[in-house]
C-alpha cells in the first residue's frame, strides 16, 4: 500500500523536534505540504522546511498566548490557501510537586493545560471552521498513554491536560462527522526524544525499557507511521479512536 498525500496542505504543531519533527518529515515523504509549527527554534524549523521540500514554511508561535494561536492559524491559511489536516503534537511538561506552594503550582498547572489543551482545543475550532465551509478535514490529536493510566505526583497537570485532548477528539468525532470532519487520537507512551534525555540521565534506559513489553525504547519513527495512515483517509471510520503506541506498557 503506497500513501499518496500530494495536493495535501497539512498543519503540525511542535515540529522542530522530536515527534513532530518525524511526523512533518515521513508526511513530506508522502507528498505533502507542511505548515511546521516552532516556538523558539526558528533556526531549526526553517533548516527542516527546507530540507523537506514541497514547499513547505516554518511558523512561530508561543501555544502559551491565545492570540499567537489565532495568528498561527491565520498566517498558515494566508500562506497555503487552506488545510486538508491539522496535527496537534505539540506540549509541555512541568514537574510541579503537590507539596510545592500552592501560587507556584497553580502557575504551573495554568502553563500546562494553556499548550496541552486550550491551544490545541483553540486549534481545533479554527480548523473545525475552516474544514465546515470546504469538504471536511481531519484532526489528529496526539495525547498520551498518562490520559488513561495516570501519571506520577509531580505531573498531574500533564496527565490531565492530556486526559481532556482525548475527550476533546471524541466530542468532535462525535459532533462533526456529518460535516466530513473525522478525528483521531494517538497516544504514544514513553518516547526516546530530547525532551526525555533528562529522565533517561538520571533513571538509565534499562529502567525505562523495564516498563514496556519490547525490548527497546519507543522512537519518534515508530509513531510517525501511524499518523501518515489516519492522515491518508484511509482509515476515517475509525473517527474518535485512540490508537496506543507504547509498546505494551499500558493498553486501556
Amino acid at each position: 500500500m503506497v500513501v499518496d498525500l500530494k495536493g495535501k496542505h497539512i498543519l503540525v504543531t511542535g515540529a522542530s523536534r522530536g515527534i513532530g519533527k518525524s511526523i512533518a518529515k515521513h508526511l513530506a515523504a508522502a507528498g505533502a505540504r507542511i505548515a511546521l509549527h516552532y516556538n523558539r527554534k526558528q533556526e531549526e524549523a526553517e533548516e527542516l522546511a527546507s530540507q523537506l521540500g514541497n514547499n513547505c514554511m516554518a511558523f512561530q508561535a508561543d501555544l502559551a498566548s491565545e492570540s499567537e494561536v489565532v495568528d498561527l492559524f491565520s498566517k498558515v491559511l494566508k500562506e497555503f490557501g487552506h488545510l486538508d489536516v491539522l496535527i496537534n503534537n505539540a506540549g509541555t511538561s512541568v514537574c510541579s510537586p503537590a507539596e510545592s506552594e500552592n501560587e507556584e503550582w497553580l502557575v504551573n498547572w495554568n502553563a500546562t493545560i494553556a499548550v496541552n489543551l486550550t491551544a490545541a482545543a483553540l486549534l481545533c475550532k479554527l480548523a473545525i471552521n475552516h474544514f465546515t465551509g470546504r469538504d471536511g478535514g481531519k484532526i489528529i490529536n496526539i495525547s498520551s498513554r498518562a490520559a488513561f493510566r495516570g501519571d506520577t505526583s509531580d505531573y498531574l497537570a500533564y496527565a490531565a491536560s492530556k486526559g481532556g485532548l482525548v475527550a476533546l477528539t471524541r466530542s468532535i468525532a462525535r459532533a462533526y462527522g456529518k460535516n466530513g470532519i473525522v478525528a483521531f487520537d494517538v497516544a504514544p507512551g514513553f518516547t526516546k526524544t530530547d525532551m526525555a534525555d533528562q529522565f533517561l540521565a538520571a533513571y538509565g534506559e534499562d529502567y525505562a525499557i523495564k516498563d514496556i513489553a519490547l525490548n527497546k525504547l519507543t522512537t519518534p519513527d515508530d509513531i510517525a507511521p501511524t499518523i501518515v495512515f489516519l492522515a491518508s483517509g484511509l482509515a476515517d471510520h475509525a473517527t474518535g479512536t485512540t490508537i496506543d503506541l507504547n509498546a505494551g506498557s499500558y493498553v486501556h
